[in-house]
């Protein structure tokens, strides 16, 4: 009998040996396969901040670029490779990304990258309030506390859904579409808003059980709320409002990131979401303006301010392209400032143009950059890098407005409120205290611009009044054209 037993205990022991390899090979197989996604990943992560650190200065910012794009090619191979990924759909996606990728490259225009980053950052929202939603259905977290899982969840899909119709509002505003162009604000409009964030939120504390049904109540409701928040903030505070949704978008990632216990995902977004907030910090500070000023309150003139005419009446002195070739003769130093009415007209190439024929005479040209000139941080940097103008021509606010008292000519393009004095001046402005380029006091000023309308404060200028100041009116684009021809002529 013992040694029937016996030989049952061998049998039985053999007979587990095969399924026991088998689990042991298994489990050493997804060890292994875990150990490389988390080192692929944290060399992408570090490709992501030498991105980033390239990208804070002109001259390395093409190769920050592509560190970036080399970091996010290892973090998606490292995912198909070790993750549980069906390959014909990744194929297919990827096609179709890179498709429409290589097509914005070479359509998009350069004036209208503002539009473009706004998009971007709506897709990163989307994506994430996608693949967040994928979770709550599959009612599987793969985090391993599932209230975490689920509150993470709710936090992608609320801040990715505000992002999207958010970025689409404001991709709006910077294309200049009718149905956004002006700002637009409901009766109680913030009592909206407040209601609509205290119903998300309490949706999303709610997500803490996994719930499907109030995750698409929260991303619907969410998506009203980023329509809501954008729609009553002016044009020219898209710079701040573009860099809040980027670091809005980087938050919804991170947080999509918790929902699939995805490090690199977590990794990423927390480095956008973070540059994302530091540069909404210094827009901010550059416009002397709170966050919650910018998305809260809006810019209105005093109704004790200075009519334009007060200012205006027979103060402004109007010239020709031929008076101003004539001015430039025989200067030393001219000081370029553009705004966004250089970006309308698409005459950086033509600026371009003048400052090379004013060098080959001799002239020093520089460049002072308002850090929210234009529509988003950087737009007279990429406009002008865009027409080849050298990087070290370039001066930032704080540099050059201590010389611009040496300065022989001041050729302003299409800016306003960025070289309006009364921001130093008059304490109940609406620009009171922001700080601006100083433009008037170099020994003449010269302004480009369409008309004598006001900028987004709805103030009139007082620098177009000065007495060292001329107005020639037009596109910018057209008058700066005649007057490179005049500068050829004479």
């Amino acid at each position: 009998m013992f040694d029937i037993l016996l030989k049952q205990f061998v049998m039985a022991e053999q007979g587990l040996e095969k399924p026991v390899a088998k689990a042991a090979e298994k489990v050493a197989e997804v060890a292994s396969l875990s150990e490389f996604s988390n080192l692929g990943y944290l060399v992408a992560s570090v490709l992501f901040i030498m991105g980033i650190k390239g990208l804070t200065h002109p001259r390395t910012a093409v190769r920050g670029n592509l560190l970036g794009a080399a970091g996010m090619l290892i973090a998606v191979l490292v995912t198909l490779v070790g993750g549980q990924v069906s390959w014909p759909v990744a194929i297919a996606g990827i096609a179709v990304g890179t498709a429409a990728g290589t097509w914005f490259a070479n359509t998009v225009q350069m004036t209208q990258m503002p539009q473009l980053v706004a998009l971007f950052n709506g897709f990163g929202g989307i994506a994430s309030v996608l693949v967040a939603g994928a979770e709550v259905l599959r009612s599987a977290p793969t985090s391993g506390n599932i209230a975490v899982a689920g509150l993470a969840a709710g936090l992608a899909g609320l801040i990715g859904s505000v992002t999207f119709t958010g970025s689409l509002v404001a991709a709006g505003k910077l294309q200049e579409l009718s149905q956004f162009k002006k700002p637009f604000s409901l009766p109680g409009h913030q009592i909206i808003n407040a209601v609509l964030i205290a119903v998300t939120l309490i949706l999303c504390l709610n997500m803490m059980d996994g719930s499907a049904w109030e995750y698409f109540l929260l991303t619907t409701i969410a998506l009203v709320l980023g329509v809501f928040l954008v729609t009553p903030i002016g044009g020219a505070d898209m710079p701040v409002v573009i860099a809040l949704l980027n670091s809005y978008s980087g938050l919804a990632a991170s947080a999509a990131g918790f929902v699939i216990n995805n490090n690199v995902l977590i990794v990423a977004g927390a480095l956008v979401g973070a540059s994302g907030i530091i540069l909404t910090n210094i827009m901010c500070k550059a416009m002397n303006r709170s966050l919650l000023n910018v998305l809260f309150a809006k810019f209105e003139p005093s109704a004790d301010g200075p009519s334009d005419d007060e200012v205006y009446a027979g103060k402004i002195k109007s010239t020709s392209p031929e008076e101003v070739a004539m001015l430039l003769d025989g200067v030393q130093r001219v000081v370029v400032v553009p705004g966004y009415g250089l970006a309308v007209a698409q005459a950086q190439h033509i600026v371009r143009e003048m400052a090379t024929l004013l060098e080959s005479e001799g002239v020093t040209v520089e460049y002072a950059i308002h850090p929210v000139a234009g529509r988003m941080p950087g737009h007279m940097n990429v406009l002008l890098a865009e027409a080849d103008v050298p990087y070290d021509q370039l001066k930032e606010m704080d540099e050059i407005n201590p010389t611009f008292s040496q300065c022989d000519a001041a050729i302003v393009i299409g800016a306003n409120d960025v070289v309006n004095p009364v921001a130093n001046t008059d304490p109940s402005s609406p620009i009171a205290g922001m700080p601006i380029l100083n433009v008037g006091d170099a020994r003449t000023v010269i302004v480009v611009k369409r008309s004598l309308s006001p900028g987004f404060a709805g103030i009139p200028n007082p620098l177009f009044a000065a007495d060292n100041c001329l107005m020639l009116f037009g596109d910018a684009k057209q008058v700066l054209m005649e007057l490179v021809a005049a500068l050829k002529d004479r």
